[in-house]
C-alpha cells in the first residue's frame, strides 16, 4: 500500500501553552509532503518529525488567524538558508499575499526560489490542487473570518501486476504500464488476455479531511462522508458550549456527532483550548458519541 500519513506538528489553539504548539500538520502522500496551516514553531516540529524539507512544495492555509500562519515567514526564510531552488506554492483565502509581501521583501529578498500565492474562495468547495497522486478540495467552514478546511483524496493506484502471469504470456516490459492502467494484452498470435487475468486490484483510494476552525456546521457532512480519517477541531468541552458559539468553535461532542453522521472511519480531535490542563475530558466526551476517536498530540503520526 502506498504511503499516506498524517503528521501532527501542533494541535493547540491561539493562546500559547507549554503543552502544545499552534496548529500545523503535514500530510505525506507517496513521499510528497503537504503542509496544512503553519503556526509558530512549525519548522522546528518539522525537524523533529524527521520529514525532509525538500519534499514540501505546497502549503495550505485554512484562514488568516495568526496561530495558523505566523510560522510561515520563518519557514520561508529557513528554506532560503538551505539553498532551496524549487518553487513553493501557498494556498489561502484572499489577503495572505498582501499581508506577507512586505515582510518577505524585507527579510527574504534574496531567495533562490519563487513563491506563488494561490487564493481560493471560501463559500463553495473548490479543487485547488491536483496531480497524479492526490486532489485537494476546499471544505467551506464557518469561523469569524473566511475559512476553509481541506479534503485530500488519493487517486486510485494502478493495479498490481501478477508476475507469474506476465511470465507465462511472455508480456514485454513496455506493455506493463498499459496493463496496470487497465488495458488487455494481445499476444503475437492475436489472443486477447484480459487485464483481470494479469493483475490484481490495488488497495482502495483513501481520503483525509481537515476541519479547523469552525462552529458546528452540518453542511460539511456530505462532503466528508465516509472519509478514512477526519481531523476536526474540538476547542471546548460541551460545558463551554456558549463560549464555543461565541467564538465560532466546536465542542468535542459536536465533533464526534459530525464524525458519526458522516460515517467516517476514524476521528482525531485537536485545536485544544489552553484552559484544559488535561484533554482526556475532551476525549471522553467525544468517544462517548464516536468510539474510534483519538487525541491529537505533537509528533503523532497516523497512517490513513
Amino acid at each position: 500500500m502506498e504511503k499516506f500519513e498524517l503528521h501532527i506538528l501542533g494541535c493547540g489553539s491561539a493562546l500559547p501553552t507549554t503543552r502544545h504548539f499552534p496548529t500545523s500538520q503535514v500530510v505525506n502522500i507517496r513521499e510528497k509532503l503537504f503542509m496544512i496551516d503553519c503556526g509558530e514553531g512549525a519548522q522546528l516540529q518539522l525537524r523533529k518529525s524527521h520529514l525532509k524539507f525538500s519534499r514540501l512544495n505546497n502549503i495550505f492555509i485554512s484562514h488568516l488567524h495568526g496561530d495558523h500562519c505566523f510560522g510561515l515567514l520563518g519557514l520561508v526564510s529557513t528554506f532560503g538558508l538551505l539553498g532551496r531552488t524549487a518553487d513553493l506554492h501557498i494556498y489561502s483565502p484572499k489577503g495572505l499575499e498582501e499581508l506577507f509581501s512586505p515582510l518577505l521583501g524585507y527579510f527574504c529578498n534574496n531567495l533562490l526560489y519563487k513563491i506563488y500565492f494561490h487564493e481560493f474562495v471560501t463559500n463553495k468547495p473548490t479543487v485547488i490542487y491536483d496531480d497524479r497522486s492526490v486532489s485537494v478540495t476546499t471544505i467551506p467552514l464557518q469561523h469569524r473570518i473566511p475559512c476553509c478546511g481541506f479534503l485530500f483524496a488519493e487517486k486510485q493506484p494502478p493495479a498490481h501486476i501478477i508476475r507469474d502471469m506476465i511470465d507465462a504470456y511472455n508480456v514485454p516490459v513496455y506493455e506493463l504500464n498499459r496493463i496496470k492502467n487497465g488495458a488487455d494484452y494481445i499476444t503475437p498470435d492475436g489472443e486477447i488476455v484480459p487485464h483481470s487475468r494479469l493483475t490484481r486490484p490495488s488497495s482502495p483510494a483513501r481520503k483525509y479531511a481537515y476541519c479547523s476552525d469552525t462552529r458546528y456546521v452540518e453542511s460539511v457532512i456530505e462532503q466528508i462522508k465516509g472519509v478514512d480519517l477526519l481531523f476536526h477541531e474540538a476547542t471546548f468541552a460541551q460545558a463551554e458550549l456558549p463560549r464555543a458559539k461565541e467564538t465560532f468553535h466546536t465542542t468535542a461532542q459536536q465533533a464526534a456527532q459530525l464524525a458519526k453522521a458522516a460515517e467516517v472511519k476514524k476521528l482525531v480531535i485537536g485545536h485544544f483550548s489552553a484552559r484544559y490542563e488535561e484533554e482526556n475530558i475532551l476525549l471522553n466526551e467525544a468517544s462517548a458519541v464516536f468510539e474510534n476517536t483519538v487525541l491529537a498530540k505533537e509528533l503523532l503520526c497516523i497512517e490513513v
